[in-house]
């Protein structure tokens, strides 16, 4: 399929989510010709994110039915005319989106975006239109995370695409635009995690084991994986931790106090649940810093003793995309990987798109860190 008439709609193979908690329903639909400001790509790949999952779920609510889909890479098909930093044939890695105008993209900090969560879960353009029509004329939601990349093209924007080497295969990197580089950017980036510190990361899924990674690129002198599931425990010392704790066969506070007494410099909690945010803020030695990277539902709190923060002068850190930007950092990720030294394709099984019911299940039971789903060539 190729993208060869300009000015028309373009048929698409879409998963849709009708109902709130329904499965994805692949269905054709069709998409607006670019405006000046898209990039119009052909979806290699694309990963399936925890975020994608409760937004289906509605644990965070945007307007259905809805094409959703985040981690998307592939080829760019068509630029607007505005657009001048990618052209037709390059390789891209989709991202979140910001605005490039807030005084935090100013600032050079486009996680801070004033209009991050938007643009991101709105679920439409900025003026409230979409792209996506199925095939009976009706409005599909689109622009989730400014790509809905649950679709054989997506229409993302310049400020969205990451421009790749293409010497590294597309269908790999789509899950660098978030997950991956979550979890290595607040090592990286948030946390500043320096040579010799120790870190505990809460959760061994793919944005933990991403972490890790990263802190053993980062020089840390202890990384310890707390987690339920053994085979990620095993996974989590081939790619970098020192130590690993089963939380289900003992205190992980307790344990982490053991192993660096006094506590240690960093923690990561990365599965999403308050009671485990709870345990990684506790599990911190004085003057350290917890970062907040999983996302639970929407209005979820957690309760902790002020009188250990204020004391030991802890602090806990909201991060998000791990503080980065894109452009430069996925390259950077994509650079550690042919070093050998980031080897994320370990966390990654690749499913054929129309089986995404298959994948989004095998990443729920966690049969499956990171699903990416593959469309035909």
């Amino acid at each position: 399929m190729t993208y060869a008439v300009v000015g028309a709609r373009h048929d698409v193979t879409v998963a849709v989510v009708r109902e709130k908690g329904a499965r994805f329903q692949i269905e054709r639909a069709s998409i607006d010709p670019p405006r000046p400001d898209d990039v119009i790509v052909r979806v290699v790949a694309t990963g399936v994110c925890h975020t994608d999952i409760l937004v289906r779920d509605q644990d965070y609510p945007v307007p259905l039915p809805v094409v959703l889909g985040h981690e998307g890479s592939g080829i760019v098909e068509a630029v607007g005319s505005a657009v001048v930093g990618v052209e037709p044939g390059d390789h891209v890695v989709m991202t979140w989106p910001s605005c490039g105008k807030c005084r935090f993209c100013i600032q050079g900090h486009p996680t801070s975006c004033e209009k991050l969560f938007e643009l991101s879960f709105g679920c439409a353009r900025p003026d409230g239109s979409n792209a996506i029509l199925d095939q009976d004329g009706h409005t599909l939601h689109g622009h989730f995370f400014g790509q809905s990349s649950f679709s054989s093209f997506a229409v993302a924007s310049e400020r969205n695409v990451v421009k790749v080497t293409k010497e590294v295969p597309i269908e790999l990197l789509g899950p660098l635009g978030c997950g991956i580089q979550t979890g290595a950017g607040a090592v990286f980036n948030a946390l500043k995690v320096w040579p010799r510190a120790r870190l505990a990361v809460f959760g061994a899924g793919a944005v933990g084991l991403s972490a890790v990674m990263a802190a053993r690129v980062a020089g840390a002198s202890m990384i310890v994986a707390v987690d339920v599931a053994p085979k990620r425990l095993e996974l989590a010392l081939e790619l970098g931790a020192t130590h690993v704790i089963n939380s289900r066969e003992s205190d992980p506070v307790a344990t982490i106090q053991e192993l660096a007494p006094g506590g240690t410099e960093f923690s990561i909690e990365s599965s999403g649940r308050p009671a485990v945010l709870r345990q990684a803020v506790d599990a911190l030695g004085k003057r350290g810093t917890c970062g907040v990277v999983g996302a639970p539902p929407i209005g979820s709190e957690v309760s902790f003793d002020i009188n250990h923060i204020m004391v030991g002068e802890r602090s806990i850190l909201g991060i998000i995309e791990g503080n980065c930007v894109p452009q430069v950092f996925i390259p950077e990720l994509i650079e550690l990987y042919r070093q050998g030294r980031f080897p994320f394709d370990k966390l990654v099984k690749f499913y054929p798109f129309d089986q995404i019911n298959e994948a989004v299940r095998d990443s729920e039971s966690g049969v499956t860190l990171k699903p990416i789903l593959t469309f035909p060539k």
